[in-house]
C-alpha cells in the first residue's frame, strides 16, 4: 500500500470515528436553534436523555474498535447492534424534532462497515426511512400530503444510497482485484529477480569451467602443437646434423648444416608463436578492439595483404574470457588466411549488438569446399574445429561460408558478458 494510500485510509478511519459525534453535535445545536419556533418542551427531557444515550454508546463503539483494530474493519454481531441501536436512538430524537436527522444520516457512512452481506441494504433503508420522515415535516405525521412526500423522499433517499452502495461495492471490488495483482506482480518481480540472480550465478559458474576447460584445452592444443611443428623440426634437425657427422664431403655438410639452421629458426619460430598464443598478451594493457585492430594491421605489414578492421556498435569491457576466446578465433582466421587462401584483401570486423558480440571475417581468396576439410589443418593444430570450440565452450557459436574461388567468411558469435571489475 502506498503512503497516499494510507493517508486515505487513515482519514476513512477518523470519519467513521468521529463523523457520528460531529453529526450529533449539529443535530443539537439545530434542535436547540428551532426550540423557540417548535414547541417541544414536554419531549425535551427524554431527548436529553437520548442523546446522553447516543454519546454512550458512541464512546462503547470507540473503544470497541480500538480493541478490534488488528482485525480490520470486517462486520460483525458487535457492528451490528451498534448500528441498530444508533437507528434506534436517531429514530426516537428525530420523532421528537427533525433536525436530528443529522444524526440518523450517520447510518449512510459505515453501513457497509457495520453490517454483514445483504442485510446492509436493510441498514441503509431504516436509515433512508428516519432522514425522509425528517424531510417531510417530521414524525407523526398529520395530514397525506405529508405520507405522499413521505413516500417520494423515501423512495429518492433509499434508490440514491442503493446506488451509491453498489458503486462502492464495485470500486471495492476493483480496488480488491488492483490489490491482487499487485501483489501477484511483486511475486512475479520477486520470482524473476531471482531467476535473474541464478542466471547470473550460474554464467559466472559457467565461466569459470570454461576457463578451466580452456586451460585444459590449451594444454592439449600446445602439446600438439609442439608435437606438429617443433618436435617435429627438432627431429628434422638431428637427421641433418646426423648426416653432417656421417659425410666426409665438406660442401655437403654445410648444405645440412644450412638447412639444420633453417629448420631451427622455423622451430623458434613456432616455438615463440605457441607461447604467444597460450596467452593473449595482446589483451594486457588494451581492449578487444585495439588488440584487434593491432593484430589485424601486423598481419597486413608481415604478409602484404591488404586488411581493415572495421568497428560497429557501441563498443563494451567484455569479460576477459570472451575477450580472449574472439582474440584467439581472429588470430587463427588469420593464420588459416595467411597460409592457404592466397588472398589480397581481407575484412575483420567486430559488432557490438545487444546481449551478444559478432566477430566476422572475410577474404577474397581462392575459397574451399568445407565438407572436404578434416579436423586439423596442417601445421595450424586445432584449426576450423578448434574455433569452433572455442565459441561454444562461452555459449557461443561458430559458422563458415566458403566456396572454390569465392573466398572465405568466418563468424563467431558469443554472448556479451561485461567485466563488472
Amino acid at each position: 500500500m502506498t503512503t497516499k494510500d494510507r493517508q486515505i485510509e487513515r482519514r476513512w478511519e477518523q470519519l467513521h470515528t468521529w463523523g457520528p459525534y460531529g453529526l450529533l453535535g449539529v443535530s443539537v445545536v439545530l434542535a436547540l436553534a428551532s426550540a423557540g419556533v417548535i414547541d417541544r418542551s414536554g419531549e425535551w427531557y427524554a431527548a436529553w436523555a437520548l442523546v446522553v444515550a447516543a454519546v454512550a454508546l458512541q464512546l462503547w463503539w470507540h473503544g470497541t474498535r480500538a480493541r478490534r483494530a488488528g482485525r480490520g474493519r470486517i462486520p460483525s454481531r458487535a457492528g451490528t447492534a451498534y448500528y441498530v441501536v444508533r437507528w434506534a436512538i436517531g429514530f426516537a430524537l428525530t420523532w421528537i424534532d427533525p433536525f436530528f436527522a443529522f444524526y440518523a444520516a450517520a447510518g449512510y457512512m459505515d453501513a457497509d462497515e457495520l453490517i454483514p452481506g445483504r442485510w446492509q441494504r436493510l441498514g441503509l433503508f431504516a436509515s433512508a426511512v428516519t432522514v425522509a420522515a425528517a424531510q417531510a415535516g417530521g414524525l407523526p405525521f398529520g395530514s397525506g400530503v405529508q405520507w405522499i412526500l413521505f413516500a417520494a423522499l423515501l423512495v429518492a433517499n433509499s434508490g440514491l444510497q442503493m446506488v451509491v452502495a453498489h458503486l462502492t461495492q464495485q470500486e471495492a471490488q476493483r480496488s480488491r482485484e488492483r490489490t491482487e495483482t499487485i501483489t501477484e506482480l511483486e511475486r512475479t518481480n520477486a520470482a524473476l529477480q531471482q531467476a535473474l540472480d541464478e542466471n547470473a550465478a550460474l554464467h559466472a559458474q559457467l565461466l569459470v569451467q570454461a576457463r578451466e576447460a580452456g586451460v585444459a584445452d590449451e594444454r592439449r592444443r600446445l602439446a600438439a602443437e609442439i608435437h606438429d611443428t617443433i618436435a617435429q623440426g627438432l627431429t628434422g634437425i638431428i637427421a641433418q646434423l646426423q648426416v653432417v657427422a656421417n659425410t666426409p664431403d665438406p660442401e655437403a655438410a654445410r648444405v645440412h648444416l644450412g638447412r639444420a639452421s633453417e629448420l631451427a629458426r622455423q622451430s623458434l619460430g613456432e616455438a615463440r608463436r605457441s607461447v604467444h598464443n597460450l596467452a593473449p598478451v595482446a589483451l594486457e594493457h588494451d581492449g578487444l578492439p585495439e588488440a584487434l585492430k593491432k593484430t589485424v594491421a601486423d598481419w597486413a605489414r608481415r604478409t602484404g595483404v591488404r586488411a581493415d578492421f572495421t568497428l560497429t556498435g557501441t563498443a563494451e569491457h567484455l569479460h576477459e574470457e570472451i575477450s580472449a576466446t574472439l582474440l584467439r578465433i581472429a588470430q587463427e582466421a588469420l593464420s588459416n588466411a595467411s597460409r592457404h587462401a592466397r588472398a589480397t584483401r581481407l575484412g575483420v570486423t567486430l559488432s557490438f549488438m545487444g546481449d551478444e558480440v559478432t566477430l566476422d571475417v572475410r577474404d577474397d581468396g581462392r575459397g574451399f569446399d568445407p565438407a572436404a576439410v578434416p579436423g586439423r589443418t596442417g601445421n595450424g593444430g586445432f584449426g576450423l574445429d578448434g574455433m569452433r570450440a572455442r565459441a561454444e565452450r562461452v555459449a557461443g557459436s561458430l559458422t563458415l561460408e566458403s566456396e572454390p574461388g569465392r573466398g572465405t567468411a568466418v563468424s563467431a558469435r558469443v554472448p556479451l558478458v561485461r567485466d563488472d571489475r
